[in-house]
């Protein structure tokens, strides 16, 4: 078997209780980013902007940001819920580290962009594949569309910054647009023209 090259370590459980650990449910996340090589393609795709002998990987940084936010986190600092977890996480990189990476790949920003939606683009046509006759887009036809779910919901995050205007709902926070895919017969039998269902 060929040895894991993977920035983030495998954690073995056990019923003994010791080496406990914080968000290790999040393993779910980074076994999916491996196993669909959007770990590998971001890395590739981001190399670019990767500065002579350094340390942190910038494909890393942005997994590590995107897992942040999975977990609640809400800026850039949070990802000290993921530093504090070694043994989940590896090597993630500090506060100054993470923000002149961000500074480096914002100056670049259109190819940075195109280079983050490519590593995504792969990444998920990999995951589709291995899914097979339960992926998305499985079967889809002009005759037999892929049903796309658009919905919104509010995050909260509370915010001291002057003059922040609060939501609709009297809280601070985001306006988050979300989309569910389902391809199920189901799915089409409630797609009505006064739903919030679209076609593609």
């Amino acid at each position: 078997m060929s040895k894991s090259i993977s920035p983030y370590p495998r954690l073995v459980i056990d019923g003994n209780g010791a080496g406990v650990v914080s968000h290790a449910g999040t393993t779910l996340l980074l076994r999916t980013a491996e196993k669909t090589g959007l770990t590998r393609d971001l890395s590739e795709q981001l190399e670019p902007w990767r500065k002579p002998l350094a340390i942190h990987d910038p494909g890393k940084i942005v997994l590590d940001l995107a897992v942040c936010l999975a977990i609640g986190g809400d800026c850039a600092a949070d990802l000290a819920l993921l530093r504090a977890e070694p043994g989940v996480f590896g090597r993630v990189a500090s506060d100054p580290t993470v923000s002149r990476t961000i500074t480096a790949l914002a100056a670049d920003a259109p190819k940075v962009l195109a280079a983050i939606a490519s590593a995504r683009a792969q990444a998920r046509a990999r995951a589709w594949m291995l899914a097979g006759p339960n992926a998305p887009d499985h079967g889809i036809s002009a005759t037999d569309p892929l049903i796309i779910d658009l919905d919104a919901t509010l995050t909260d995050a509370h915010s001291e910054k002057q003059h922040a205007a609060p939501t609709f709902k009297r809280g601070f926070g985001f306006h988050s647009l979300w989309s569910f895919i389902d391809h199920s017969a189901a799915a089409v039998d409630r797609a009505t023209p006064e739903s919030d269902f679209y076609r593609l």
